[in-house]
Parts: structure tokens; C-alpha cells; sequence
């Protein structure tokens, strides 16, 4: 890597790259021969089943509970099938399935016209998702040159949208860029996705699809006002990973937490849903033109950061792989990593800025999403403030792309308003006073954040080649991340998946693997 500060070897990167690859393509075979009830209900979604039934509960759910174990045939041909034989819209027969309509029960007609409708169906829903990417490639080109780099990053979450959208307002106002609308406490569990506007949420908003159009509308109206495209974050981990990225998709999102390990390593979700999940997610975010936030810096809260950094690095290796096997591309990986070694370390500023600089060569490409210190932050405000600031300080010297703001009170209580203004604002103070560091410093050779980078490098090696002798279940199940064990069969989730038949059909499915130039087990 010729123009590499920490002198790294390219061999290596190269190296760690074969590795990842050989370790996803057994869970890629895997993944190709099965589907869950979340991407059947993904589906169902993207040719226009919506509502809910007079229990509340969601028309794609109602599908395939009626479907069972015929969700292996896919739910699109059961479907599309109902509108043909009922002469229906989507909206009618989404009310006649609130209302009792069991479709499963229906005759079918000629496969063929099946197949033409289902095919108008899928152009409909690609016309949608395209018009939206157009839109927003349209805004930040007419407005990039107010865009910051890193793009400043807001979390907003009351438990309810319309006081949510009061807070992203007034954030959007400040200076942030992006906001992110973190979920309520435990969505990620739920094996349903709530239906229209909420108010009542916990340590979060729920996500819903009236949730995200409500925000989107709110963000682009004061975007207009300022004069900037102001990006929208969502969550779309969990066991309703792909149904969420679709809805995000439909409503022109942005960006989406969106990890391949996370929801099973933090979630206890069981790892095989997981997998399935993340893949048809992950081409629906590509599609979308959605970045994707992966959750390395999570593992920091449960690993040390100095000791487990190269578990990190083996994450982002294994995330960006099987992120090229969805047909992602670096441009929107956001790949996760944190600024959380203990303040108490002599020189951690120099190890936090060699990791920080090693991930940004690594992936040269992606909009790296760096993480604010959480683990060691108190109540000791003025501290809190000086944390912020190095860690402002590497965000820009290291060309992050997304920068996560750090607050005076992380981990004591939620943020206040006047919090999130004094982190916008150190933040914009350091961006703007650093402004061409990276490109007017240099790194001692054989220093210390060159040898501390190029062991972490050598660690995440030794790492993947230990993993790769087994395999990543088994990794996962032997506490290899995040030192959290997750037994292969455990978990919640596991009964939602089920292997295709051999005339499954999934016309949503084949056509994105088209759009994104995806093959069979990945790339």
C-alpha cells in the first residue's frame, strides 16, 4: 500500500480478504438454499400487501401463517395468484385477508399468468425504489457543497414520531447531517413490524412504515428550509432484518443499521435466520442506495478495546464480504468501529488513531461509521467533553465518513437538546480547525501507531485463519466474538426458516440478483 501511513502490507489485507471469503462461502451455500418467513413477508410486501386485520395483525403475517411450511414454494405465487383469481388490487385483497380470506385455499390459474403479473408487480416496485434514488442523488448534488466530512450523526428518540420530529428539526438545525431514529427497546425481537404512526415507545420509536414517512416528509421540509439534504437512519436488524430495509426502501431512507452478526450475537437471535436475512436485506438496501451501519463497536462494549481491536478488524473483513456477496459495494458499507479503549491507558489516543487510520486504508472506499467513547463516560461532564474532542480530533484526522456524536451525558441518562447543540458544535469546532490534517501529517516509521496497526493486523489474520479452520457457526458458538457464545440451533427465530423447494419462486428475489450482478453463493 504505497501511500499508506502505517505501512501496511498489502499481502496481508489481501490476505485477510481471501480469508473472509473462504469463511462466507459455506454460510453463503446455506443461505442460497433457504428462505424465512421474513423475506416471505418481505415479499409480500414489495408486490403491495399491507394493513392489518381488525387484531392488529399485519396482513404479510396473515399470509404466511396461512402458508406454513408452503412458505418453502415462496409466498409470491400464493399471492399474486389471489389477485388473479379475485380480479382484486393489491389494497382490496389486503382487505379481504384482514377480513378472513385464506388464499392459500384458492385454485390456481396458469402458472404463466402468475408469472406475467408477478413480473408488472416487481417493475412497479423497482420504478418506486428507483424514483426515490434519483431523488436523493438529485438533493446532494445540488446541495454537496454544504455536506460535511464526516457527516455529523444524531440520534433522536422520545418513543413518539411527532415529538421526534420536533427534535430532528431543531438537530438538522443545529448542523447535524443525519439523523438516526433509534428504535424502541426490543423491536428487534418482535417477528412482526407495527402498523402506522405510534407514541408510545420505549428508550426508542418504533419503526413502522407511517413512522418512516412521517420523518422523511419532516426532513426533507426543513432540508429545503436550510438548504441541505438531510440523510434519515434506521434500524433494520432483527428478526424483521429484510421487511424493515424494504419499508426503508419505499420511503427513501438512507441508512440502515444493518450488521450480519449483530442481532445474534447481541439479540441472541439464532444465527441461521440471521444469515438468510441479512443477505436479501442487504440487496434490497443496494438496490435502495442505502448505506449500511455495521456494529463492530458493539463487541467494544463487552471485549476490551485495546486486547480484542482485532476482532474488529476480522468483523469489518467478514461484514464487507458477505455485504459483496449481496451485491453491496465499499461506496455503502458503513463499516462500525468505536473509539472505547480505557482513558487510563498511556498512549491510547495514539493506539485509537492507528486503529482508526488502519480501518480508513483497509476500506479506503466505504463511509467508515465511527463510534463516540459510551463505556468509560461518567458523570464527569468536563471529562466527557475532552473524550469528545480526541475522539472529534481522529474522526476527521483519519477521514471517517459518518461521525456518531458523542454526548455529555452517553450512558447517564437520554441525551438532552441542549447536549446534542454542545456536540454538534465541538464537533464543527474541530472539524473545521483540522481541517487539512490528514493531508499534512505524517506517521513515524516504525513508531508506535505503525507497529501497534500492523500487530492488529497480524492478530486479525491469525484470527480469521483460526476461524476459517472450522467454520463461522462454530466461531460463533465457541465465543469467538464480543466473547458471546451463541449455540448453532438457539436462539429465537430458528422455527421462521425453512429450506426452498425446487420450484420455489421468488420473482423479487431472481430479479434484484439480476439488478446486482449477484451469483449463486456468493460473488
Amino acid at each position: 500500500m504505497s501511500n499508506s501511513k502505517l505501512n501496511l502490507d498489502v499481502s496481508k489485507i489481501a490476505r485477510a480478504r481471501e480469508l473472509s471469503k473462504q469463511i462466507a462461502a459455506p454460510v453463503s451455500e446455506y443461505i442460497d438454499k433457504h428462505t424465512t418467513v421474513a423475506i416471505e413477508r418481505t415479499t409480500l410486501r414489495m408486490i403491495g400487501a399491507d394493513g392489518v386485520d381488525n387484531e392488529g395483525v399485519p396482513v404479510p403475517n396473515k399470509i404466511v401463517d396461512q402458508l406454513g411450511k408452503n412458505i418453502s414454494y415462496g409466498a409470491t405465487k400464493y399471492y399474486v395468484n389471489a389477485l388473479l383469481k379475485k380480479g382484486l388490487t393489491p389494497d382490496e385483497l389486503n382487505k379481504e385477508i384482514g377480513n378472513g380470506l385464506d388464499i392459500t385455499k384458492l385454485d390456481f390459474v396458469d402458472f404463466s399468468y402468475i408469472e406475467e403479473k408477478s413480473q408488472e408487480l416487481v417493475e412497479q416496485f423497482a420504478s418506486r425504489v428507483k424514483a426515490n434514488v434519483a431523488y436523493r442523488n438529485e438533493k446532494v448534488n445540488k446541495y454537496k457543497e454544504k455536506q460535511n466530512s464526516p457527516l455529523l450523526y444524531l440520534i433522536v428518540a422520545t418513543g413518539n414520531i411527532y415529538e421526534d420530529v420536533k427534535q430532528a428539526q431543531a438537530a438538522a438545525k443545529q448542523g447535524a447531517d443525519i439523523i438516526a431514529v433509534i428504535r424502541t427497546t426490543g423491536q428487534s425481537l418482535l417477528d412482526f413490524v407495527p402498523f402506522g404512526p405510534t407514541t408510545e415507545g420505549f428508550g426508542g420509536t418504533y419503526a413502522t412504515q407511517e413512522n418512516f414517512k412521517i420523518m422523511r416528509k419532516a426532513l426533507d421540509e426543513v432540508g429545503e428550509e436550510i438548504g441541505k439534504y438531510i440523510r434519515l437512519v434506521n434500524y433494520c436488524s432483527g428478526l424483521c432484518m429484510p421487511e424493515i430495509a424494504v419499508m426503508g426502501a419505499l420511503e427513501r431512507l438512507d441508512m440502515m443499521l444493518n450488521d450480519s452478526m449483530y442481532g445474534i450475537l447481541f439479540r441472541d437471535i439464532n444465527m441461521y435466520r440471521t444469515f438468510v436475512d441479512q443477505k436479501f436485506s442487504r440487496m434490497i438496501n443496494s438496490f435502495a442506495g442505502i448505506v449500511i451501519n455495521s456494529g463492530e463497536d458493539n463487541y467494544l462494549t463487552t471485549s476490551d478495546a485495546y486486547e480484542k481491536a482485532y476482532t474488529v478488524t476480522a468483523s469489518q473483513f467478514i461484514n464487507e464480504r458477505f455485504a459483496f456477496d449481496s451485491g453491496l459495494p465499499q461506496r455503502l458499507m458503513g463499516l462500525g468501529h468505536a473509539f472505547e479503549m480505557n482513558p487510563q491507558i498511556k498512549n491510547g489516543f495514539l493506539f485509537e488513531l492507528a486503529q482508526a487510520q488502519m480501518a480508513s486504508e483497509i476500506f479506503p472506499e466505504a463511509p467508515l461509521k465511527y463510534m463516540p467513547p459510551t463505556k468509560y463516560m461518567t458523570g464527569d461532564i468536563f471529562k466527557g467533553v475532552a473524550m469528545n474532542t480526541l475522539f472529534n480530533f481522529i474522526a476527521k484526522a483519519t477521514n471517517q465518513g459518518i461521525l456518531l456524536l458523542g454526548m455529555l451525558t452517553e450512558a447517564i441518562h437520554t441525551p438532552f437538546m441542549q447536549d446534542r447543540y454542545l456536540g454538534v458544535d465541538n464537533a464543527k469546532y474541530v472539524l473545521n480547525n483540522i481541517a487539512d490534517f490528514a493531508n499534512d501529517i505524517e506517521f513515524k516509521k516504525d513508531g508506535i501507531m505503525q507497529t501497534r496497526a500492523q500487530e492488529v493486523l497480524d492478530q486479525t489474520i491469525e484470527f480469521l485463519e483460526e476461524i476459517n479452520e472450522n467454520d463461522l457457526f462454530t466461531a460463533i458458538e465457541n465465543k469467538k466474538f464480543a466473547e458471546v457464545s451463541r449455540p448453532k440451533n438457539g436462539g429465537k427465530g430458528l422455527e421462521g426458516v425453512a429450506e426452498k423447494a425446487d420450484d420455489y419462486y421468488n420473482p423479487f428475489y431472481t430479479y434484484l440478483e439480476k439488478e446486482l450482478n449477484i451469483e449463486k453463493g456468493g460473488n
